[in-house]
């Protein structure tokens, strides 16, 4: 039977994933919150 105490104790994050979180987060990407937001304020703008 598998001890999942003992096998978390061993476990070890793969550098590439770490390295790709760290690319991931630093990323400055335009998602569809940030194009959500901008066409929000244009239209408050365009109805004063």
């Amino acid at each position: 039977m598998i001890n999942f105490d003992e096998e978390i104790e061993k476990f070890q994050p793969s550098p590439d994933i770490e390295q790709a979180e760290d690319v991931i987060k630093n990323n400055d990407l335009t998602d569809i919150t940030d194009i959500l937001k901008e066409l929000l304020k244009g239209k408050d703008k365009n109805e004063i």
